[in-house]
This record gives C-alpha cells, structure tokens and sequence, in this order.
C-alpha cells in the first residue's frame, strides 16, 4: 500500500524507529501504538520485520530498542556527509592556511567527523572521530547553541562541566550567557577552552539532518580576534553551501 507516494509499510517502519531513538531507550509495545496512533496488530507486524532484520531488537523485559544493524547504516552515513564536507572544509583552510572541522552532537558529546588540516607545522589538530564535550570548545558551543536552555541544561547535567584549561566554563550561568552571545552574533569562540594556546571559531550548519557545526581553528598568535571579520563570513557561507549539500543528499557544487 502506497501513502503520499511512499509506501506505507516502510515509512511506518521508521516512524518506529525514530519513536524508538526518541525514546532514549526502551519503549513498549502500547507506547509505540499510542505515539504512531497505530492498531496493537500492525505494530507487532513492524517490530517482527524490524527485529528479523536486526534494526530493532526485543528485550528480555519484553519491550523494544533500537538494534546494532544500524550501528552501521550510522557510521556509513556519517563517513559519507563528511566526504560531502570535505570540498568546503578544504576551501576555507586553502583560503585561510588554518584547520578546519566538522562535528556532529551525538549522544550529548561533540564528535569530529570531518576535518582538513593546516599546512602549518604548528596547527589545531583533531582526529576524526574524536569525542569532546561540547561546553569547552568552539564546534561544541556552536552546537549547543543550536538547543533552547533547558535542554543544554540537561546536557550538561549529564556530562558535567569538566575544566580543560583554565578558561573552560564550570558553571551554567556562565555557559548559558555565552550561548545567548553565540545565538545573536551568529558564530561561538574557543578561547583557549580547550587547549591553552588555541583559538577557534565555529558555526551552525543550520538546516541539516543533525545538529551540525563548522569551525576554523588554530594557535592564537595566528586566529586573533582581528581575524573574526575575515574568518567567519568564510564559515558562514561554507555553512549554508553545505547545509543546501545535505538537504539535498548530495553535493550540489
């Protein structure tokens, strides 16, 4: 059976899922009626398609959550949105000589995906996959900043405020005053937040599938502050090139 021209079983499929990933856990069978508005019989046919396939799996507490098959459908999407990247991170260190990223908010830390080093024998440098939190770096705070109060609230309820140097924020009023900073001039700054010596700026990839950011960091002698009005126009047209990439599933360039 086909709806709005899609086919029904398939997109009530991932309605589950994403009912599942929004769950933050488990969830049970009634649950999973209520939110999809589903009859009880359509869902248990779902869920024995979905575990069968090893999208979803049954626990012992007879309820459901999400399965390792899609550990990999995740990690082959993320690797393909950062190749999708990399033509604009490259572009802004070509321009700039500085490093450049892209990192995802996943499981309340941010997390590098994509980067493009400087040429600089001394230069920012992040492996890919690398996971930090977000309250003491630049792409962090861009993405943070991308959430309402409350919810970074949460976040960092969850995480802590661990100090990475001395000028990594340890307190929510602090963090929050940033954040509302971040929000009207558009871009965040790494002052050293998380390694002495460094400067970064980031921001929003605004529109894309996650919450997303970009940044250009590197020592300070080098990303001053004067920088900012040079650096962040590059980011900010970067962002929205690559944001139109990915609502589109693919580079438009």
């Amino acid at each position: 059976m086909e709806s709005g021209g899609g086919v029904q079983s398939v997109e009530r499929a991932f309605e589950l899922l994403e009912i599942m990933a929004g769950a933050g856990g488990s969830v049970g069978v009634s649950e999973l009626a209520e939110a999809a508005e589903l009859p009880m019989p359509t869902i248990h046919r779902l869920l024995k398609t979905l575990v069968a396939l090893g999208y979803a799996r049954r626990l012992p507490s007879r309820r459901y959550a999400l399965g390792t098959k899609l550990i990999g459908l995740g990690e082959s999407s993320t690797k393909l949105i950062g190749s999708w990247a990399r033509p604009y991170l490259a572009e802004l260190v070509k321009i700039t000589h500085e490093t450049s990223n892209m990192a995802f908010l996943e499981d309340d830390m941010a997390v590098y995906v994509a980067q493009v080093p400087s040429e600089h024998a001394m230069r920012m440098f992040n492996e890919v996959g690398q996971r930090v939190y977000p309250h003491s770096t630049g792409v962090g705070k861009a993405l943070l900043a991308q959430l309402p109060d409350d919810q970074v609230l949460a976040l960092v309820g969850r995480t802590g405020m661990t100090a990475k140097t001395v000028n990594t924020h340890t307190s929510t009023a602090a963090l929050l005053d940033d954040l509302a900073v971040i929000r009207e001039r558009g871009y965040s700054i790494d002052e050293g937040e998380q390694e002495v010596g460094v400067r970064c700026f980031a921001v929003p990839v605004v529109g894309a599938p996650t919450l997303t950011a970009i940044s250009i960091a590197g020592p300070a002698a080098r990303v001053t502050l004067d920088t900012a009005d040079r650096y962040v126009p590059l980011l900010v047209s970067a962002a929205q090139r690559l944001a139109k990439d990915l609502a589109s599933d693919g580079p438009t360039r």
